[in-house]
């Protein structure tokens, strides 16, 4: 494993004994020194207990507020759509959430699938989905439980079998197009819904500048959770030199459920889905043979599954902040438990960890969190540009709020969650099998995927050049450093192509 730019800071703890040690061979300093390393480390300790503390009351409180919840949600949705809807904190989300959905228990190391009817038709298919989906314990149960993991269990409800049946029989519903009342239906989050557009994500593609005729190259951009192609097309696109816009074809995709892509009700944003979506939108549609992959966050298993999928046609792959938490063997048997207690670790600090215990464990309190703000992110937009007139700012809240519940609440289990079992297998592929260069990113401030998940993956695919950025977090590793980026995007492509020759 190559690192690049690292230089390591040690955890408080080592530091403080550092110190202490520096200071005791200071001689006649020393005991104000150890008597300061002791008042740091006591008010340190303390602070620790705190947020525990706090965080204890705070999410109890979310996980009754969870619940009731649920049931004005089930009285609102049959109040306005005249049906009710199932969720996975109900007894019959747990035998078949969705209609024309039956559970089936887990295989060994697989993890648990749904058997589901295809909006399109009468076809059968198998998705793989997370057990965090339905399976959450709440911060009591938690902190009462016996400890080692616990695989979960599932059951198939008689009556979920029997109405899949009745659709089997019946004539293919066509999907639904209309949104659900708490989801946006202005023209940007709800454009796709045309039917010649809806099979595809929507695609910005930057066109090389060169005349027709010139050997050109193809680059795939994968954004990160709740966002879109603006990440990349008002950060880095514009930071390329002269000579990469005349030689590179970019596309930048909307994942589906983001930005200006489709955004069904009825899908369950799996692993599946998403790739395949990616492959009818940009290599089917565009015809890539070969290409080179950046991705950032979520869309680095998006990533890894296109290079497992298409290992000889892959040129590059580049990874900023991966999500990856090898799992260890204590934990085997309920891995997507695992990485869901570090993703989203249910504390109140820091303020982006305690965001993503809000989307990743309260189903009803993040679907209240979407109404308010992707509803009306038009009228968020028009605030924000109001008082910021900052553009930089502008663009990050649009994407952050132009997606649904649905999506982001599928998407962040089946995913990150969902992949805990595939990302070993996965960078196992592209170290045995990728003859590509492998570049990893990572912020060493980011609060949200620690520096580690990037050295985990250093680690497992040795001749990955890991780089780790001091004073960058998740998002500034691109936002305020484009031009480095850009920069460094073009030598990975550059070597890339003389490896080739």
């Amino acid at each position: 494993m190559h690192i690049a730019a690292c230089v390591w800071q040690e955890k408080g703890s080592a530091t403080v004994a550092a110190a202490a040690a520096a200071m005791g061979a200071g001689g006649g300093g020393g005991a104000v020194g150890k008597w300061r390393v002791a008042v740091a480390a006591l008010l340190a300790a303390a602070g620790g207990a705190l947020n525990c503390v706090v965080s204890f009351l705070v999410f109890s409180f979310l996980d009754v507020l969870d619940m009731v919840l649920c049931v004005v949600y089930k009285l609102v949705d049959y109040a306005v759509e005249a049906e009710w809807k199932a969720c996975y904190c109900s007894a019959a989300a747990r035998e078949g959430s969705t209609a024309g959905a039956i559970f089936v228990p887990p295989a060994a190391a697989r993890g648990p699938k749904v058997v589901r009817l295809s909006p399109s038709s009468a076809k059968m298919q198998l998705e793989d989905v997370s057990d965090t989906l339905y399976v959450r314990p709440s911060v009591l149960s938690d902190a009462t439980k016996k400890s080692g993991p616990a695989a979960p269990t599932l059951t198939v409800s008689p009556a979920i079998v029997e109405l899949i049946r009745g659709k089997i029989d019946r004539a293919p519903r066509p999907p639904r197009h209309s949104p659900c009342w708490s989801d946006c239906d202005c023209k940007v989050c709800h454009s796709w819904s045309a039917a010649s557009r809806s099979s595809h994500l929507y695609v910005h593609v930057q066109a090389p500048t060169t005349p027709s005729g010139v050997e050109t190259e193809d680059v795939v951009f994968i954004h990160g959770f709740i966002s879109s192609s603006v990440f990349w097309t008002e950060t880095v696109f514009p930071a390329f030199s002269e000579a990469a816009r005349g030689k590179y074809r970019m596309f930048a995709v909307d994942l589906l459920g983001f930005g200006r892509s489709p955004k069904p009700a009825d899908s369950l944003y799996t692993l599946r889905e998403h790739v395949e979506m990616i492959e009818r939108s940009v290599l089917q549609r565009y015809r890539l043979r070969k290409f080179h992959v950046v991705a950032h966050s979520l869309g680095s298993v998006l990533a890894l599954a296109l290079a497992v999928k298409y290992p000889a046609a892959v040129k590059s792959l580049t990874l900023l902040a991966p999500p990856y938490f090898p799992v260890p063997e204590e934990e085997a048997g309920a891995a997507t438990q695992y990485v869901m207690r570090r993703v989203a670790p249910r504390r109140v600090w820091p303020a982006i960890a305690f965001g993503a215990s809000m989307a990743c464990w309260y189903e009803h309190v993040s679907r209240t969190i979407c109404l308010t703000i992707c509803r009306h992110h038009r009228t968020w937009d028009r605030l924000f540009r109001l008082f910021t007139r900052n553009r930089m700012r502008t663009f990050l809240i649009e994407a952050f709020m132009c997606h649904t519940h649905n999506a982001a609440w599928h998407t962040l289990h089946n995913i990150i969650c969902g992949s805990a079992s595939k990302m070993d297998s996965y960078l196992d592929v592209v170290d045995g099998q990728l003859a590509c260069e492998v570049a990893v990113f990572h912020g060493r401030d980011d609060e949200l995927l620690p520096v580690e998940c990037a050295l985990a993956v250093g680690a497992r695919v040795p001749r990955a050049r890991v780089t780790v950025y001091d004073h960058k977090d998740h998002i500034t590793i691109i936002v305020g450093q484009e031009k480095l980026f850009a920069a460094e995007l073009e030598a990975i492509w550059r070597r890339s192509a003389a490896a080739a020759e």
